[in-house]
């Protein structure tokens, strides 16, 4: 259906920019779940009313506040979509997350009312009327619920829209829903048992469930979550496909919105090559990112000694050595000053935050195995943590 839809009010598709394009998708889509999550409202209403079913009209105003989701999901897409200006000019592609974020709550608050009216149902039992309008409209809610989450799930995740995957995981969450009420519903016509309540109650638990790990998800890249592990290795991977390149570290992904990315590198080089020539290596290598991924890219340029081997080999032991203490942990920035007595060792370690020791006790940690490997050396240790 989302298919026909599109295009029939999606014109000329291939002559729209990225950020058009993914505004008319949720647009689309936004304005669908309005009129279905309506529509389901409307019917669901009716039975629930006709039944006397606490679980079916709970069920309704929910499906009324997935209308009031659509409309704030709607809303987002559209302020996210504002072209960067002097007091946001990152854009305003986090407006999106906040969208998703309201959401999520809404979800919540949705189950949390829906857990106080059942208690009160169980509380106070009574008994329901069962038909098979009712029946017809649950199985029917079922399936559009279904197709729902198919479709929001699978445009959220070609237009990376936070708003429209937490709406496809509300979706996923009111089949579910809707499922346990129509078996209160079905159970209702065989036995007089007060199991009304109790379904609803089921329902609000995994309602409740449901916005609180959507809260979770889109709260993240607010507080500035970690990319996906795939993001960081397709960087990696094209970063290294330079040949003078010899590695990367403290790679920073910053998130300002879906399409509004900007990551700053260091490139590690030989210090023995023609500095123009490495620089427009990392020109390239910084165009060559904007390409591909469509973000702002800023590499900064880290000579390394190559030739020296005593350098080469210090920086191998001291290498293996932090790894007795954690096998994640990586150095960089490898240095050493020769003197009189000792030789300082002066190098940056980028420490996982697995590792439960504070910064003092990894670098009495560092000294002390480093110490063990390396006569007469000093080590002079800066702690770091990944930022991805």
């Amino acid at each position: 259906m989302i298919t026909l839809l599109s295009s029939l009010f999606i014109r000329n598709k291939d002559a729209m920019s990225e950020r058009k394009l993914r505004e008319a998708y949720g647009t689309l889509c936004s304005a669908f779940g309005i009129f279905l999550n309506i529509l389901l409202f409307a019917l669901k209403y009716f039975a629930g009313t006709i039944s006397g079913s606490i679980a079916i009209t709970a069920d309704a105003f929910n499906n009324l506040s997935d209308a009031g989701s659509s409309v704030i999901t709607l809303v987002g897409l559209k302020l996210a979509g504002k072209e960067p200006d002097p007091e946001h000019p990152f854009g305003h592609g986090r407006i999106e997350y906040l969208s998703g974020l309201a959401v999520s709550v809404i979800i919540v608050v949705v189950g949390v009312e829906l857990f106080r009216s059942s208690v009160d149902k169980i509380l106070h039992p009574e008994a329901i009327e069962t038909g098979a309008a009712a029946i017809i409209v649950l199985v029917l809610s079922i399936f559009v619920k279904g197709y729902m989450f198919f479709y929001n799930r699978r445009i959220g995740t070609k237009i990376n829209s936070a708003g429209m995957k937490a709406t496809a995981m509300d979706s996923i969450g009111d089949a579910v829903a809707t499922f346990v009420v129509l078996i209160a519903t079905v159970a209702a016509y065989f036995t007089d048992l007060p199991i009304d309540g109790w379904c609803g109650l089921l329902v609000s638990a995994f309602i409740i469930y449901a916005g609180l790990k959507s809260v979770k998800e889109t709260v993240s890249p607010l507080l500035g979550g970690p990319p996906d592990k795939e993001f960081v290795d397709e960087i990696e991977k094209l970063v290294m496909s330079y040949e003078k390149i010899i590695g990367i570290h403290d790679l920073v992904v910053h998130d300002y919105g879906p399409g509004r990315v900007m990551v700053s590198l260091h490139a590690e080089v030989s210090g023995n090559e023609n500095i123009f020539v490495l620089h427009d290596i990392i020109d390239n290598a910084e165009h060559a990112l904007s390409r591909e991924f469509g973000c702002i890219a800023v590499i900064h340029m880290d000579p390394i000694e190559t030739d020296d081997n005593v350098t080469a080999q210090k920086r191998f032991l001291v290498s293996d050595a932090v790894k007795t203490i954690d096998s994640g942990i990586t150095i960089h920035d490898f240095r050493m000053v020769p003197g009189v007595s000792h030789t300082n060792l002066i190098f940056d370690a980028v420490v996982p935050y697995s590792l439960k020791m504070s910064d003092s006790e990894i670098k009495q940690e560092i000294s002390r195995v480093v110490g063990e490997k390396c006569e007469n050396c000093n080590v002079v240790v800066n702690i770091d943590r990944p930022f991805v």
